[in-house]
C-alpha cells in the first residue's frame, strides 16, 4: 500500500500505477479533478479506470513497453488522463509544452525519442508540419478533433482519434506493472549553457516529490488545490497534481492563468491552496482592492519569488504566503510554510526533511553563515532525486560533483538556517513563470540568413521577472530590420521565448577568452532601454 504520510515512504512500492490503484480503492467516488471551464469533474475511481483504459488502448495499438510517449496539451482533463495512462503498462510520458513549435517542437520530440504523441487537436498541425523530419514518430493520437469539412494535414504515420483508445476497454490481466525504478517521465528543464535537457523521473521519484511536497506544504484530504499553471511543468504536475494525489485531496483545474478570472475561480471552487511561480502575485496585488478580497476559502499560497510586499498580500487577502527553493532537474531543497515564524517571511525557508543543504565557493568549499555562494544539495532516500538527464552523462555527472547536487542559483543561509535566494548563476532567463534557454533562443536566431551573431540576455522589466532582449550583428551587405528577426524566432520558439527588446549592432562585446560580455550589453540596454525596438511598441504580437 503507498504511504499517505513522508515517514512511511518506500520507494520499493512507488510506481504511480500502485498510487492511482490505492487512491481509487480508499475514494473512488471522491474527486481528483475538477476542470472549471467545463464543470466536468473526475473521480478517483473515474481516474483509475480512464488511465487504465488509455493503457490498454496503446497495448492493443502496439506501443510497446517503455516506449517514449509526447503529450502535448494546454490544460484540461484530457492530458491529465494521458500523463497517467502512458505510464501505465510502463511507458514513459514525455511533457511538450504546448507552445512550442517549428524547430524547438522538433528538437523535443526527436531528442526524447517518442514513438508516439497524443495531442489536442489545436496544437496537431504543428506536429503534422514536421512529419517529414521525424522517422520515429510512428503514431499520433489526437484529442477533440473538431467536425470540419477539411480533413486534417496530411501525416505518414498512422493517425487516430484519442477516444478510440479509452474504447478499447480495461485491461482484462496480464498488464505490465512498472517498478519503481522504471523510468516514468521526461521532463525537460531550460538550457542553460546549451539546448533544454530532459530530465528522467523513476517513478519513485515522482511519487516522493508528491508526498514530501504533500507534508511540508501542509495537504490533507479536505484541501482543495486551485491549478492554473501549465501542467506540462513541473510547479502544476509535480507539486500541486502529485501532492493532491498524495494527500486524496481535490484539484480545481483552470485552462491557464487569468487575473481577472482568478478570484472567481478560486471562490467557485473552494480552493483552499494554490501554487504559483513568477509575477502571478504580482498581476493580482495589481488589481484594486475591493470588498470581496477576503471572500474566500484560500488559507495558502505557495509564491516563488516571495514579493517585498508579502506581508501586505497576506493581510489584504487573508491568507498565508508560501514558499520553497529546489529545481526539477533534482528535488526540492527548502520549504517556507504557515509553521515558520512570519519574520522569515521572504526567505525560501529552512532544509526539508531527508536533505543536505550547503553553501560553496566556486572551489565547492562549504561557506559560513551569511556568506553567499552556490547553492548544492544531495537527498538522503534512495531513488528520492532525479537520477540525471537523458542522454546526457557528462552534464549529469558535471551537475553531482563532489557528491553534491550543483544547483546553479546562488543565496545564503541565515544564522538560524533559512535560505535567502540571491540570483541565477545559469545562463537563463526567467519570464512569466516560464524558464528561458537563452542559448535556444538565439540557435532560432542564428538560423535566419541574414544574422551572422546574437547575443540574448535577460533585462529588468516592470514586473519583478526578465524579459528578453537581443543584440543582433548582420551578415556584410545584408538588410534585416527588427521586425523581421522577431517574426523568424516566433516561427521557430514558444511564444513565451520571442524576444521583447532587439537592437542591431555592428558587433559584440568580446572577453579574450572570445566569450560575449552580456553583462555589458544588459547594462547599454537597461540604460538605454528607450532606443531600442520594442516588440510591445509595434503591431506585430506571436500567437499562442
Amino acid at each position: 500500500m503507498i504511504a499517505s504520510r513522508l515517514s512511511e515512504y518506500d520507494p520499493r512500492c512507488a510506481t504511480l500505477d500502485a498510487l492511482i490503484a490505492d487512491r481509487a480503492a480508499r475514494g473512488p467516488d471522491r474527486p481528483f479533478v475538477s476542470y472549471l471551464p467545463e464543470g466536468r469533474t473526475v473521480s478517483y475511481g473515474e481516474l483509475d479506470a480512464l488511465t487504465r483504459r488509455l493503457s490498454s488502448g496503446l497495448d492493443a495499438d502496439g506501443v510497446e513497453p517503455r516506449a517514449h510517449v509526447a503529450v502535448i496539451f494546454e490544460n484540461c482533463l484530457e492530458q491529465l488522463v494521458a500523463t497517467f495512462g502512458v505510464n501505465r503498462g510502463g511507458r514513459v510520458t514525455v511533457p511538450i509544452n504546448a507552445a512550442a513549435r517549428g524547430e524547438l517542437l522538433q528538437y523535443f520530440l526527436a531528442f526524447a525519442d517518442c514513438s508516439a504523441a497524443i495531442v489536442e487537436a489545436r496544437l496537431y498541425p504543428r506536429v503534422a508540419e514536421l512529419r517529414d523530419r521525424l522517422p520515429l514518430l510512428r503514431r499520433v493520437y489526437v484529442a477533440d478533433i473538431p467536425s470540419r469539412p477539411e480533413p486534417l494535414p496530411a501525416w505518414t504515420a498512422d493517425v487516430r482519434p484519442f477516444d478510440e483508445l479509452l474504447a478499447a476497454g480495461a485491461p482484462a490481466g496480464g498488464q505490465r506493472a512498472p517498478g519503481y525504478r522504471d523510468l516514468a517521465m521526461l521532463m525537460y528543464t531550460s538550457g542553460t549553457t546549451g539546448p533544454s535537457k530532459a530530465i528522467m523521473f523513476p517513478h519513485a521519484h515522482i511519487v516522493y516529490w508528491g508526498l514530501e511536497v504533500a507534508h511540508h506544504h501542509e495537504y490533507v484530504p479536505e484541501d482543495v488545490a486551485y491549478v492554473f499553471m501549465p501542467l506540462f511543468h513541473g510547479n502544476a504536475l509535480l507539486g500541486s497534481t502529485m501532492a493532491t494525489l498524495a494527500a486524496g485531496s481535490s484539484m480545481a483545474l483552470a485552462h491557464r492563468f487569468s487575473v481577472s478570472r482568478f478570484w472567481d475561480d478560486v471562490r467557485s471552487s473552494g480552493a483552499t491552496v494554490t501554487n504559483a511561480i513568477g509575477s502571478v502575485v504580482d498581476f493580482l496585488w495589481a488589481q484594486p482592492p475591493g470588498p470581496a478580497d477576503r471572500d474566500h476559502r484560500l488559507r495558502r499560497f505557495h509564491a516563488v519569488p516571495v514579493p517585498r510586499y508579502a506581508a501586505q498580500i497576506e493581510a489584504r487577502f487573508g491568507l498565508s504566503l508560501m514558499s520553497a527553493f529546489g529545481l526539477t532537474d533534482y528535488c526540492l531543497g527548502t520549504a517556507f510554510n504557515t509553521q515558520h515564524p512570519r519574520a522569515k517571511l521572504g526567505s525560501a525557508g529552512t532544509v526539508r526533511t531527508n536533505i543536505e543543504l550547503r553553501i560553496v565557493d566556486d572551489e565547492d568549499i562549504e561557506q559560513p553563515p551569511g556568506v553567499p555562494g552556490e547553492i548544492v544539495m544531495r537527498n538522503r532516500i534512495p531513488w528520492a532525486a532525479s537520477p540525471g538527464y537523458y542522454k546526457a552523462a557528462e552534464q549529469t555527472l558535471n551537475s553531482r560533483r563532489n557528491l553534491w547536487f550543483h544547483t546553479g542559483d546562488r543565496g545564503h543561509l541565515d544564522a538560524d538556517g533559512y535560505l535567502w535566494f540571491a540570483d541565477r548563476i545559469k545562463d537563463s532567463i526567467r519570464r512569466r513563470g516560464e524558464n528561458i534557454s537563452a542559448f535556444e533562443v538565439e540557435e532560432a536566431v542564428r538560423s535566419h540568413p541574414a544574422v551572422q551573431d546574437v547575443a540574448v540576455y535577460a533585462m529588468r522589466a516592470e514586473t519583478s521577472e526578465d524579459e528578453v532582449a537581443m543584440s543582433v550583428v548582420l551578415h556584410p551587405g545584408t538588410r534585416c530590420d527588427e521586425e523581421s528577426l522577431v517574426r523568424h524566432c516566433a516561427a521557430n520558439l514558444a511564444y513565451f521565448m520571442v524576444p521583447r527588446f532587439v537592437e542591431i549592432v555592428p558587433d559584440l562585446p568580446m572577453t579574450l577568452s572570445m566569450k560575449v560580455e552580456k553583462y555589458k550589453l544588459r547594462e547599454r540596454a537597461e540604460a538605454q532601454r528607450h532606443l531600442l525596438w520594442d516588440r510591445l511598441r509595434s503591431s506585430f504580437q506571436p500567437s499562442r
